[in-house]
């Protein structure tokens, strides 16, 4: 018989370990002993109603702290409606997603919020209820279970900068409540408003200028920095950080490993700053990361911080004192786009090397595409260095992805265009901005050759990468732009939904017949998936650096480890190109085909790429 765990004193010990740290930030931050005794209070409490399965699960995860680093973790990104109608039609899914080899699933925001007005979800009107349409908390748990027991973790994304205007707490407020008024940043007159105004950037000028939305009928203003229906939450007041930390702790209780932190640089507003990234920010998350060790320490954290790598790194905090387990990879994307729009890889390659200087404990998420848009926020210093200026480097870039420029196999949509600036965003799914979509609706073998080689590069590239993999949902088929979104009054404006549409199932039955694009693309992606999972060299805490080519159009990364080495070839042409390398260090092995090689001035089609395994290992 197995002895009985006295978890009392499990609990204890994660509560002492973490007890003083707590404390001192709590304090420092809100001088509030009464707020930090009830905190204290409802987090014991969420770990005596946690599962005894989950809390198995953490004990598991607590002794293998690197279960989340392994070169087979796999995931992918999508919306439970579009994906299978609701929650529990997800679960019936599971087995096509095992058949994807994914074991990380991020659902996107499927919390209760108002029609219309919500962002994409991201209005969230009840934290403790799932949109009608989408199931029920209980759906929730019954799919976190079924994931479990299939090896997978599930991700939600929990919206903690503001609330929509229809949540509770907002319908109390705008009655004059002045309790629920102190939740949210509510003022009288236009004064500080305005002071706000002088150094606070706006996140969206065209579709959302400003960062205040007056309520004539109770006449003040409050904060809403991105939509007028989401109001900013004042993390100034205890009240809100303990009522926001219970909800976290009711996800984590109902199964679910990931809690992304949705605009976090943003949760933190002082006047007199630009309200990004100030210190309390990283005190919040660093007591949101002890509260989840001290009640469910198998939870991870992960930040969505949509900034350059200088802001985005600090968000993991430090080896003694850590914030978020993951960050999202988000630079490198976008430049990774550039790189296939202008086929110069250097900027790229810049990009690589600032990552590959990080420490090895840094967790990314990688991605080619997400439910977002594209913003070109590329390193334009560099870029001018080379003689490029920011505002006609945008506007090829986004003319090349809407199939505005000769030679381009792009097509897409702006998003946010700005007629003053000239600056916009763009919008469309992987396989349209790789050619699928032009090349199918011109009946171009050739190019549907192209586009398919593109798809499998740039996959096989951000495969390479040092941190988890995330697929966005349609992309393993090969999925093309859905323009239907114009026909539906609440998303027309919204060019986002042209790579949110439904997922197509009918591409899911061509994956059965030989040559379809779903077909190379689908297996394609398996096989690459199918040799990272194998190849240890994949790890994320492998070493990892680039080597020069002296080709604008090929980059080439390495990884090594525990006596490994992996050479990875991108080009990112469509025509033939020589990577000017030359490591005299023996045989490759090519990965993809095994054909053996020299790793010395490599070939490469349009396109194409290479995964060169070092035969024999190097010495250590």
């Amino acid at each position: 018989m197995h002895p009985v765990l006295d978890t009392s004193k499990e609990y204890e010990k994660r509560f002492q370990k973490h007890y003083d740290e707590l404390k001192w930030l709590y304090t420092e931050l809100y001088q509030n002993d009464w707020m930090f005794d009830e905190l204290c209070r409802q987090m014991r409490t969420f770990y005596e109603e946690r599962k005894d399965a989950l809390k198995a699960l953490d004990r598991e995860r607590e002794a293998h702290p690197e279960w989340y680093r392994q070169n087979d973790m796999l995931g992918m990104m999508l919306y439970v409606d579009n994906f299978a109608g609701n929650l529990k039609g997800v679960k019936k899914k599971l087995s096509y997603l095992k058949e994807c080899r994914v074991n990380y699933i991020h659902l996107m925001p499927f919390l209760e919020s108002p029609k219309g007005r919500s962002d994409g979800g991201y209005a969230v009107s009840d934290f403790r209820k799932v949109q009608p349409e989408l199931g029920t908390i209980q759906d929730l748990e019954e799919l976190t279970k079924a994931c479990r027991k299939l090896g997978m973790s599930v991700c939600m994304d929990f919206v903690m900068n503001h609330t929509s205007e229809d949540h509770e707490w907002a319908v109390r407020a705008r009655k004059g409540e002045g309790e629920y008024m102190s939740r949210y940043f509510f003022y009288d007159n236009p004064y500080i408003p305005e002071l706000y105004e002088r150094t606070v950037p706006q996140v969206f000028p065209t579709t959302a200028p400003g960062n205040f939305t007056y309520l004539p009928e109770i006449g003040h203003y409050v904060m809403t920095s991105f939509y007028p229906y989401q109001w900013d939450l004042n993390y100034q007041n205890p009240r809100v950080f303990n009522e926001m930390m219970y909800n976290f702790l009711f996800f984590a209780n109902a199964g679910v490993d990931v809690i992304r932190i949705d605009a976090v640089p943003y949760i933190w507003k002082e006047l007199g700053t630009d309200c990004r990234n100030l210190k309390q920010v990283h005190t919040i998350v660093r007591m949101m990361r002890m509260i989840g060790e001290i009640v469910c320490p198998g939870i991870l954290l992960l930040g969505e911080v949509v900034m350059e790598p200088s802001k985005v790194a600090p968000y993991f905090g430090t080896v003694e004192k850590p914030e978020c387990h993951m960050l999202y990879n988000v630079t490198t994307m976008a430049t990774m786009w550039n790189s296939v729009a202008t086929r110069d890889v250097r900027l790229l390659k810049k990009q690589m090397d600032i990552l590959a200087g990080l420490p090895k404990d840094y967790v990314f998420l990688n991605y080619i595409r997400c439910h977002d848009d594209i913003g070109w926020g590329l390193d334009y210093e560099t870029l001018r260095w080379w003689g490029m200026e920011e505002r006609p480097h945008k506007q090829y870039v986004n003319d090349f992805f809407t199939g505005a420029v000769e030679g381009s196999f792009s097509r897409g949509e702006l998003y946010n265009a700005d007629p003053v600036t000239g600056d916009a965003r763009f919008c469309g799914t992987a396989a349209s901005m790789c050619g699928v979509e032009k090349a199918g609706f011109e009946g171009d073998q050739e190019q549907i050759i192209a586009a398919v080689r593109r798809v499998l590069m740039l996959h096989a590239f951000m495969f390479t990468q040092s941190g988890i993999p995330v697929l966005y949902s349609g992309d393993e088929v090969g999925q093309v732009n859905d323009y239907t979104y114009k026909e539906v009054p609440e998303k027309a404006q919204d060019s986002r939904y042209i790579h949110r549409g439904k997922f197509n199932w009918d591409l899911v039955e061509q994956i059965k017949t030989p040559g379809s694009v779903s077909e190379r693309i689908f297996h394609g992606l398996g096989t690459l998936e199918e040799i990272r999972a194998a190849e240890k060299v994949f790890v994320s805490t492998a070493n990892f650096y680039t080597l020069e080519t002296y080709e604008q159009s090929v980059i080439c990364m390495v990884r090594e480890y525990e006596g490994e080495k992996l050479i990875g070839l991108f080009n990112f042409s469509e025509f033939e190109k020589t990577a000017w390398i030359d490591q005299q260090d023996g045989t490759y092995t090519d990965l993809i085909t095994g054909t053996s090689m020299k790793a010395s001035a490599v070939k490469l089609p349009g396109n194409g790429f290479l995964w060169l395994k070092k035969e024999g290992g190097v010495e250590i």
